[in-house]
């Protein structure tokens, strides 16, 4: 999900983002039989509300809180809560075995004892509302504050991201223009480990709804250039890569972006590089929704990811349905790209549509160069997808009805802006299942209870 900045005691906080020659076989089996009998019951009008762990730290250290703004909720039209216990600091907000638990955050140390996740079930449910714990997967430390495993414990140091910029390799802890210190998604040990923590979380709390992965993904394009994803990369295409990294892209010398950083070139293995990429995500959420079931065969699976699907193989994410073939639209996918689009494993999919233009014809009104996008992937342009509107039609258009579709807005895009707010979310209704609303903190903060209240229920 997105970054928050918010004043904290007085300072300002930034809380929570061509075929291969010889492939493996793919994992494209269908998922089990529980992903058609829609876990969410009646997917259609649902309205889901994000609650962010470090933003709301202090806030939810309280059991009053969690009952207070549940029951305001409930009245603005919130269907289902979505808490956040993994933020990207790698700590956990539940009594963990495996995971760091975050017990402090900005100076505030949590002192009433009682167990969050068991307070939001127990009281969502008194009100009739579905709750889900987000994780955040394949991220192990917060890059500005230097606070997590990869920073902490010399065993997941070498989990971290190496990155393959115009300046050369870097380690993610060293590029601190990121938040979220990402981790190597391909890397055996990191999925073994993610799904430990995922499988503690379910089994720890059976009356839990459901799940909602987050950060399911590689940092960006330029990740991850470490041996091991080379190894690994290697032994899917059949033969060694002759010049690494070379061979799946350079910089230009002399041609730059639009925002002036040097171009990149793609090599010959560019595109079966992107198709592992996905492939590797692809089969990890299949195996997590597998476990998961095994622990709770009624447990909701869900994912969220940001729904700019046209440039979002840079994170090395397919969430489309297997049935839509993207190599007939876009030059970047492969064939056999769509192998490895997960819909069909979801049982609830939500999509950051982040954009503060709503209508499809306000895209015309989008001025690329001030426009606020730096989110993972994300790019400039003006097409009718970067609206609300566009987006959540692209997403339900892809996924092919195999999955229930919410389109999300970003509450702090809207600042000064109610009207457009109230507009955003009643598109996501219109145009897709239902909304999800992150975060609320910003609805907290700007007391636009009335607006969200309209925006989900008119």
């Amino acid at each position: 999900m997105k970054k928050i900045f918010l004043p904290v005691i007085g300072a300002a906080l930034m809380a929570s983002l061509s075929m291969c020659s010889k492939p493996q076989a793919a994992s494209t089996a269908a998922p089990s039989a529980q992903a058609n009998t829609n876990p969410m019951g009646n997917t259609k009008g649902r309205n889901l509300l994000y609650f962010d762990a470090t933003a709301n730290f202090k806030r939810f250290s309280y059991q009053d809180s969690v009952k207070y703004y549940l029951a305001k909720s409930k009245d603005a039209g919130v269907t289902d809560v979505i808490v956040d216990v993994k933020p990207i600091s790698g700590e956990v907000l539940y009594p963990s075995q495996i995971a760091p638990v975050m017990n402090e955050w900005a100076g505030f140390t949590k002192t009433e004892k009682f167990d969050l996740l068991t307070a939001f079930i127990e009281e969502a449910h008194k009100l009739g509302m579905t709750v889900h714990a987000s994780t955040n997967i394949f991220v192990a430390g917060h890059n500005h504050f230097s606070r997590g495993p990869v920073f902490t414990d010399p065993a997941k140091k070498n989990w971290q991201s190496l990155n393959y910029t115009a300046e050369g390799m870097k380690l993610i802890s060293t590029l601190k223009h990121k938040y979220s210190a990402m981790v190597n998604p391909a890397l055996p040990e990191v999925q073994k480990y993610e799904l430990s923590i995922l499988k503690e979380l379910v089994s720890k709390y059976p009356k839990l709804d459901g799940v909602v992965l987050d950060r399911v993904r590689y940092d960006g394009i330029e990740a991850d250039f470490s041996d091991a994803s080379r190894k690994l990369f290697e032994k899917y295409i059949g033969k060694a890569v002759a010049n690494f990294p070379a061979d799946i892209y350079t910089y230009s010398k002399d041609a730059k972006t639009k925002d002036g950083k040097p171009e990149r070139v793609p090599g010959p293995l560019y595109k079966q590089w992107i198709e592992w990429r996905a492939k590797v995500i692809h089969d990890f959420i299949y195996e997590a929704r597998a476990e998961l079931k095994k622990i709770n065969p009624k447990l909701i699976f869900g994912d969220y990811t940001g729904s700019w699907y046209p440039t979002y193989y840079e994170v090395g994410v397919n969430w489309a349905s297997k049935e839509y073939d993207p190599s007939q639209t876009y030059s970047w996918a492969t064939p056999n790209y769509k192998n490895f689009g997960y819909a069909e494993a979801l049982d609830l999919y939500t999509t950051g549509s982040y954009y503060f233009e709503v209508a499809k014809s306000e895209a015309k009104n989008i001025d690329v160069n001030t426009v606020n996008r730096t989110e993972a992937g994300q790019g400039k342009g003006k097409e009718d997808w970067y609206t609300v509107e566009g987006s959540a039609e692209m997403a339900m258009k892809i996924t092919k009805g195999k999955v229930p579709v919410y389109a999300g807005v970003y509450v702090d895009q809207y600042i000064g802006h109610p009207e457009q707010f109230v507009k955003a979310l009643k598109m996501c209704r219109a145009k897709s299942d239902g909304a999800m609303v992150f975060d609320i903190v910003h609805v907290i903060n700007e007391g636009w209870w009335a607006e969200l209240k309209r925006g989900l229920t008119e």
